[in-house]
């Protein structure tokens, strides 16, 4: 799996620079945002498509590479058997803006269908923790997730 992924990497943005661990980041980051989406027992085209967006914005790639991207973090995850693969990569290179922007991604996903799933709810809370956010921050994103929602 780590081939395919440093493969994409590689055809679509270059060579990586030795220690360059910006791709499994990436795939770290899409896994986490296409499990909110599938927690609540399915990825609505609305909840992936607001994926992809995020996952554009965030790291800066076209829609086909984002489509790649997710491709790669859905197999990742389907091989996890736990978050701890995904947020201990986050932990180590983001800074907790960073952080509380992957939390605050999370909930406009978990939002995006205009419900909020208990779910959903409780593995944004456990990632948030896994990633050190303040309680204060974890909050804070939720509210500004909602209030863009509606």
């Amino acid at each position: 799996m780590l081939k395919s992924i440093r493969d994409f990497f590689e055809a679509n943005f270059g060579a990586a620079a030795p220690g360059d661990d910006s791709h499994r980041l990436a795939v770290a980051t899409a896994a986490l945002v296409l499990e909110v989406a599938r927690v609540d027992q399915g990825v609505s085209a609305q909840e992936r498509g607001a994926a992809l967006a995020a996952l554009q914005a965030k790291f800066g790639v076209t829609r086909t590479e984002a489509d790649r991207l997710t491709e790669l973090a859905q197999a990742e995850a389907a091989q996890a058997t736990d978050y701890h693969q995904f947020t201990s990569l986050i932990n180590e290179r983001f800074s907790p803006e960073q952080k509380a922007r992957v939390i605050e991604i999370l909930w406009q996903i978990a939002y995006i269908d205009g419900k909020l799933d208990a779910y959903e709810e409780h593995f944004i809370r456990k990632i948030a923790d896994l990633l050190y956010v303040p309680h204060a921050v974890y909050i804070a994103t939720k509210l500004r997730a909602r209030d863009t929602a509606t």
